[in-house]
């Protein structure tokens, strides 16, 4: 039997979390939608989470935001951000479909699963230290990869056309003809 949790408690009462592992994601998708203020931002989190019964108790919408916030970041209290964005649920999901189905034999489509079991499971997926790498873990070293380790110019030039093949679309910033100009004359200065 597994300590996820199923429900969140306020002054005595109990609002049951939909703890489906979809859920978090979407929920993660509304907490980056730039689209909607943060008023909306947070109602459509607790609507999520919570449904009609979090969304109709206004006096406890601060702390079932905060108790949001502690869920689906799997009770972890690291705030420590990532500069470099290496995944995105939504984009991601076929990519991390198959390695649970390579890796674990979970078939996501029909499986309903917590968010905290998916990703721990997530972060158990093969990857290269570890002998062999699945296609979601590849793909998130290759969007990372610092490319001024190749020194061969046709081997740097693949990796910059895999690295754009599977850039986050969301995250996706294309260089300045300056930018461009510019990683030009220092690769020319550097012989490659």
């Amino acid at each position: 039997m597994n300590n996820y949790p199923e429900f969140v408690e306020i002054k005595g009462k109990r609002y049951k979390i939909n703890t489906d592992f979809r859920c978090a994601i979407k929920c993660n998708e509304i907490a980056m939608d730039d689209n909607i203020d943060d008023e909306e931002r947070a109602l459509a989190i607790i609507y999520t989470l919570y449904g009609d019964e979090g969304l109709n108790d206004c006096e406890n919408h601060f702390k079932l935001l905060e108790l949001a916030e502690k869920y689906l970041s799997c009770g972890q209290d690291d705030k420590s951000i990532n500069d470099i964005i290496d995944m995105d649920y939504v984009e991601d999901m076929p990519y991390i479909e198959a390695s649970f189905i390579s890796d674990l034999k979970i078939d996501l489509e029909n499986t309903k699963m917590h968010w905290w079991k998916f990703y721990y499971l997530l972060g158990a997926l093969s990857n290269s230290e570890l002998g062999n790498c699945c296609i979601f873990n590849r793909i998130r070293q290759l969007r990372t990869f610092d490319i001024n380790k190749i020194s061969d110019k046709n081997e740097r030039e693949e990796i910059l056309k895999a690295k754009e093949r599977y850039a986050l679309k969301r995250y996706k910033k294309k260089p300045t003809e300056k930018q461009k100009e510019s990683a030009e004359k220092f690769f020319e200065q550097l012989g490659l």
